[in-house]
């Protein structure tokens, strides 16, 4: 099993400890270009990619193409991002 993290470059909270730990953490600049790298990603034989929930709402095709795919794990992570309703 091949296991993907992809994040925005200018997220600097996501996915750290996988990184340090030296596994496959990619970072993206142009977050419109979301859906080529996850693309990317399956062309290379990544079964299971996890995405930062900000990557994650640049992308058309996590429900269109990977949502009903057996071989492929599409994971959203959730935010640490915290707001303060008080």
């Amino acid at each position: 099993m091949a296991i993907s993290w992809i994040k925005s470059s200018k997220d600097n909270k996501s996915f750290k400890v996988f990184k340090k730990l030296g596994m496959d953490v990619y970072e993206i600049d142009d977050l419109e270009k979301t859906d080529e790298k996850i693309r990317e990603l399956v062309e290379q034989k990544y079964n299971t990619i996890v995405l930062s929930n900000e990557v994650a709402s640049f992308s058309e095709d996590i429900i269109r193409k990977y949502g009903k795919a057996e071989n492929i794990n599409i994971i959203i992570a959730p935010s640490h991002n915290k707001t303060d309703y008080t």
